[in-house]
């Protein structure tokens, strides 16, 4: 396995630590996916949040409806008209997710120690004793001694709002499980979340597909979220999907990595998707905690190098509820941009925590600070030597425009570009400054009327790291 750690690029000076930053035209050139929901739904606060640097609004389909979160889409484009900033969308898919069905929304307490149901009979109702979930097959695929995570918000080991449970029996349908730590469920659904167990659901649902040949074509998403990729054939088989529906054909499918499974096959994966999210929350789960940090650093390298976005999830968790991250949590966010991660994903920080603009300007912030710090030499070399000889002509044309830039000490690389291929491959590289990509339209027909193509491109730029777009006139 290759290493991917990014050493700094040279000792820092104390002094510099204290200076203040200078205002710069480009904002970090990390990118930011925002969450958004009850907390961030105004014009007002989606407003701020794109001032703040969020390129990438993420509609969360695993909680409300398709009419919900239109008028939440509505929001976000008269605050793009307002600020004039690009921000592309990104529908989240619900995928083999299970779930805790709690039909009174009444706060459910259970104690450590005790005993608790799960059961397919969506009939019961929801209580400290019997939990119904809307999975027919789990008594099928647990055995005693697994474990097993239920909560709006995955277990951490320092939060009440979740419970890890042990199976002690399967009985027919049911799964008796010990509580292995207090907690209050409150809401009306709940992820359950099955470790290292593989569940027999499929990666793109019924629900799924309705949602996007509905509200998905409706509104022309740019990204599509695989949840729970489990094998390339997961990707294959969305595109196929999106092939169908006109213009969703051009959406770019980004594999979510949530489990075990994911990782085995996450080779094949890299191969057929547009990009990849690391779902450090699920992973963080299925895996023991002293594996995350590696495979985080493996993954990235393996991103980095065949020149596909990598997203990064569950960095700033303590600010759903506070002004400030921890300690921890900044660091771990400036080491994420220095392993190679082109995004972070805010998801609870700003679906319903009390401080999604601050959120957002924070991680900015930190993104940009590391970013100046990044080995960019060390990356630039890694990258070429991975590429082998010979290079393709684009990718030898790329390569060489990233090296000549920074012997001028170049303050911005502009790149033309109609498919916006030549744009990705300078971004590949890392250049020390931004690159400004200028999408020339192109002019197409459907024999009833001409249109310019071009928006799509631009937009899909808004997931990679240092890439910037100008949006035409006639788009």
């Amino acid at each position: 396995m290759h290493s991917s750690h990014l050493l700094l690029e040279e000792p820092i000076r104390m002094v510099s630590i204290l200076e203040p930053s200078k205002p710069n035209f480009f904002p970090a050139m990390t990118k930011i996916v925002g969450t958004l929901g009850p907390k961030s739904r105004s014009v007002e606060v989606i407003s701020a949040c794109l001032k703040a640097g969020m390129s990438v609004a993420r509609f969360d389909f695993s909680w409300d409806d398709p009419e919900y979160h239109q008028e939440t889409l509505e929001n976000l484009k008269n605050a793009i008209k307002t600020t004039k900033k690009l921000c592309a969308v990104m529908l989240d898919t619900v995928g083999a997710e299970m779930q805790v069905v709690n039909k009174s929304e009444k706060a459910i307490s259970l104690e450590a120690d005790g005993q608790v149901v799960l059961t397919p009979d969506r009939g019961q109702e929801a209580s400290s004793q019997i939990l119904p979930i809307n999975f027919d097959g789990l008594a099928k695929s647990m055995k005693k001694g697994d474990t097993i995570f239920i909560g709006q918000y995955l277990f951490t080991g320092s939060e009440t709002t979740s419970v890890w449970l042990e199976v002690s029996e399967v009985k027919g349908q049911d799964v008796i499980c010990t509580i292995k730590n207090s907690a209050t469920l409150a809401g009306s659904l709940f992820t359950l979340h099955a470790s290292q167990v593989h569940i027999d659901l499929p990666t793109l649902t019924d629900k799924d597909k309705e949602v996007i040949s509905t509200w998905g074509v409706k509104n022309k998403i740019d990204f599509l979220s695989l949840s729970y990729t489990r094998h390339a054939e997961d990707v294959r088989q969305a595109r196929e999907f999106l092939s169908k529906l006109g213009d969703l054909s051009q959406t770019q499918i980004f594999a979510k990595i949530e489990n075990v499974e994911g990782l085995t096959h996450f080779d094949e994966i890299l191969q057929e998707a547009d990009g990849i999210i690391l779902s450090r929350g699920n992973l963080g789960i299925d895996l023991p905690p002293e594996k995350v940090f590696f495979f985080q650093k493996s993954a990235l390298y393996k991103c980095n190098m065949a020149g596909k976005p990598a997203v990064l999830t569950r960095v700033v968790d303590s600010m759903t509820d506070n002004l400030r991250p921890t300690r921890a949590e900044a660091t771990d966010v400036a080491n994420a941009v220095l392993d190679g991660s082109d995004a972070i994903l805010l998801g609870a920080e700003t679906l319903r925590g009390l401080y999604p603009v601050e959120t957002i300007s924070t991680v900015g912030k930190i993104c940009a600070e590391a970013e100046k710090v990044f080995n960019q030499d060390l990356y630039f070399k890694k990258t070429v030597k991975y590429v082998g000889e010979p290079m393709t002509h684009l990718e030898s044309i790329a390569s060489s425009a990233v090296r000549a830039a920074i012997k001028v000490k170049a303050s911005v690389i502009i790149c033309f570009t109609s498919s916006g291929r030549a744009a990705r491959l300078i971004a590949k590289y890392r250049p020390t400054m931004p690159v400004l990509s200028v999408v020339i339209p192109r002019l197409k027909t459907n024999q009833l009327k001409w249109s310019f193509s071009g928006a799509f491109e631009v937009r899909s730029f808004c997931f990679i790291c240092i890439l910037f777009s100008v949006r035409c006139p006639s788009m």
